[in-house]
């Protein structure tokens, strides 16, 4: 028996197990974000999947990095939800997966042109790798956050066929996002996090202050989304800013996971306010 399969237990198939690793849920809606950008510009079909997958691969080998690195604090604190913790999936798996999305991630972004190619590997995974092995325990933890998804509008059209950085205004709007996801998604670990020594932002600031910092910055974002395009806005823009304000509410009271769905549904609403009014 090797040391990877050693003391595993039953788990979910190896292809969720993995997906469970990686973040599965974010790293698709990160990726989703992007393919609606590209929607958004002047992309052919081609390049747009080929910026989304350069997106998405990047953002795989985030999550793998992170639950890699997290192994022996999860293990600490025994996170059932983790299968590198239990056991459930062999360390060895999730090192050859991380690998392989990280050549994959290299060989898209380069077929997307250079300039895309470094905001998405030096911005954006970058970004996220830098959080997971220095940034992640001090109080610069939001700028990794801030980094990726503020650049992710500038990942699509700097592989256009007329390369320019995102308006500053959509750069905003991506790093108050990122921020405040940064916030919420970290509420429900703040204790397992203090066991372990891990003190971020949220961590050094408190939970209610978070919160709030998040329920400020999560309807920023979607401010700017509707008013940052040339143009008055639009009536159904105005109306969509009410979801945005009841998940915001959501965001202040809700318990677990649920503040940080919130805030990807707010990032997918205003992406697709971007694209509706594109």
């Amino acid at each position: 028996m090797t040391a990877d399969t050693a003391g595993t237990r039953p788990g979910p198939p190896p292809a969720l197990a993995l997906l469970a690793a990686a973040h599965g849920g974010p790293a698709l809606a990160v990726a989703a974000i992007a393919g609606l950008l590209a929607l958004r510009g002047d992309l052919r079909p081609l390049d747009a999947a080929v910026v989304t997958g350069a997106v998405l691969t990047g953002q795989l080998t985030i999550g793998w990095g992170n639950d890699l690195r997290d192994l022996p604090r999860d293990r600490a604190v025994g996170r059932a939800d983790k299968p590198l913790a239990t056991g459930a999936l062999p360390v060895g798996w999730v090192v050859r997966a991380l690998v392989v999305a990280a050549l994959a991630c290299l060989v898209l972004s380069a077929l997307a042109g250079w300039r895309s190619a470094l905001v998405n590997i030096v911005l954006g995974a970058g970004a996220g790798h830098a959080y997971n092995l220095a940034l992640k325990s001090t109080r610069w933890s939001w700028v990794p956050y801030a980094s990726a998804f503020g650049t992710l509008p500038s990942v699509v059209t700097l592989a256009g066929p007329a390369p320019e950085w995102a308006p500053l205004w959509m750069t905003a709007a991506g790093a108050a996002l990122g921020v405040g996801a940064h916030l919420l998604n970290t509420l429900p670990d703040l204790a397992d996090d203090e066991r372990t020594g891990v003190r971020g932002l949220p961590h050094r600031i408190g939970e209610r202050p978070s919160r709030v910092l998040a329920a400020v910055l999560l309807p920023a974002a979607s401010l700017l989304a509707v008013f940052g395009p040339a143009g008055a806005p639009p009536g159904w823009a105005w109306a969509a800013l009410v979801p945005v304000a009841v998940l915001a509410v959501l965001t202040l009271v809700a318990r677990g996971r649920t503040p940080f769905r919130a805030a990807v549904a707010i990032a997918l609403l205003d992406v697709v306010l971007l694209v509706a009014a594109g």
